[in-house]
């Protein structure tokens, strides 16, 4: 079984500027550089069959390319907060291919996410943090902005355990936008 999500790359450039926003949150386990990243759509465990299948019908979307900006921050867990992200700009764009990723995970029968697509990329996880930490984190880091930078190509990533370790995200396929 594979764990597979749909995402968009974040340039270095995009990434520089956000590692320094990864420090004085109380309970924050930081993500790495190489896990950041843009969810579009996350399809759970699924069979090497399956899979295949997968790519074969993301490979068949038809997107154009698209500019993308960072403009704040925020944190996941209203009053008991588990995750703290950069903000992704809502484009029409980025919305329709987030929902051609999940109608399909939906035609094929996968664990589609139930929850609202929120653009964003994953800072941290938090462990314990209090509300009023995840608070003041926000006001202070809300001001940043990033980009714009041109989304011209997303990934079907692969989550790998490791043990008692982080997961790896391994990009497995590629597909270029505005084809």
């Amino acid at each position: 079984m594979l764990t597979l999500f749909a995402a968009l790359p974040v340039p270095d450039a995009v990434a520089e500027r956000l590692l320094p926003l990864q420090t004085d949150l109380k309970g924050a386990s930081w993500r790495e550089r190489e896990h950041f990243h843009i969810t579009l759509a996350y399809f759970g465990e699924i069979s090497e069959p399956a899979a295949e299948t997968l790519d074969d019908e993301i490979g068949e979307i038809a997107c154009p390319q698209f500019d993308l900006e960072i403009e704040g921050v925020g944190w996941f867990g209203r009053k008991e907060p588990h995750a703290a992200f950069a903000t992704v700009k809502r484009t029409p764009d980025l919305e329709e291919l987030s929902r051609q990723c999940r109608k399909i995970a939906g035609r094929l029968g996968l664990d589609k996410d139930a929850r609202p697509f929120k653009p964003h990329i994953t800072l941290a996880y938090c462990n314990n943090t209090p509300l009023e930490a995840a608070m003041a984190w926000s006001e202070r880091w809300q001001v940043v902005r990033a980009g714009p930078w041109t989304a011209d190509r997303f990934h079907l990533f692969e989550s790998i355990p490791r043990p008692g370790k982080k997961s790896v995200y391994d990009p497995v396929a590629e597909y270029p936008l505005g084809l």
